[in-house]
């Protein structure tokens, strides 16, 4: 049986991966207003990357981390601000100074997050595999993703690479019959395999599904992480988890920065507990 190769993700933990594939100015609306959490994912989606490039990693990494740096040092601030003695004017004076500190700290860089930014650069590798994850590498990704139809060379060089620069392998099952047989093939599996219905499929074929049912045949024969993509409603969410899913992927939803997003983002966390 093929190796798996270890993982930044709790295989005890449930994840929602939320995809960017708009344009870089939309994902920074979207990021800033996701809750805290360390079991959402943000995903810089293929077409913003082959907009931006690594660049756009880059980016999607730095304002995530901003954001969770951000959040959770403002509900401290205002615990200890309000809660001190000295009436309105030690209050203020004691935020003003606290905001100095602050800056002073960001400009120094010395700030640590709660928890890592994860993102996850889709780059939906068919070839030159090796390239390809030092690109998501530069950029500052916690993971890639290939497409199981690559040529087998490639995926075991694509699996091989990120274990080499840190970061998640993730493989596609998009159109791919039988996805058992792909992973039986690799000389290691990677941490985490995704079933996925794409966009143009849901699109154009109503009748396909996202074949959930092979979820417990993979978990049956390996020990692996199974992200969902392909479904955002909360009823397929719900039907993803059921199945024994980790990972469900959404985007439709979130697809541009509305005043619904942080609800909407906080129904789907409810949902994969």
């Amino acid at each position: 049986m093929s190796r798996r190769t270890t993982s930044k993700l709790n295989s005890k933990k449930r994840y929602l991966q939320v995809a960017l594939n708009s344009t870089l100015e939309e994902a920074r609306k979207i990021i800033e207003q996701l809750p805290v959490s360390d079991r959402i994912l943000v995903e810089a989606g293929t077409p913003l990357i082959k907009k931006y490039g690594e660049d756009g990693i880059r980016q999607i990494r730095q304002w995530y981390q901003n954001h969770i740096i951000g959040q959770s040092l403002l509900a401290p601030t205002i615990t200890t601000t309000t809660s001190s003695s000295g009436g309105l004017l030690g209050r203020l004076i004691k935020i003003a100074l606290e905001q100095q500190k602050l800056t002073e700290r960001r400009a120094k860089n010395d700030i640590t997050p709660p928890f890592l930014p994860y993102v996850v650069a889709d780059l939906k590798t068919m070839d030159r595999g090796e390239t390809e994850v030092e690109i998501a590498a530069n950029g500052g990704a916690s993971a890639a993703i290939a497409l199981g139809s690559a040529p087998i060379e490639t995926l075991n060089s694509f699996i091989e690479s990120c274990e080499r620069y840190g970061l998640d392998a993730m493989i596609d099952m998009m159109n791919v019959e039988y996805p058992l047989a792909i992973l039986r093939a690799l000389k290691k599996v990677p941490p985490v395999v995704i079933l996925h219905r794409g966009v143009d499929e849901e699109k154009f074929n109503r009748e396909k599904q996202i074949p959930l049912h092979e979820i417990r045949r993979i978990k049956g024969a390996f020990d692996i992480m199974i992200s969902i993509a392909g479904g955002d409603t909360l009823r397929e969410v719900q039907r993803s988890i059921f199945n024994d899913a980790d990972i469900v992927v959404v985007w439709k939803d979130v697809y541009q920065s509305t005043g619904d997003t942080v609800k909407i983002v906080e129904g789907f966390l409810k949902e994969i507990k």
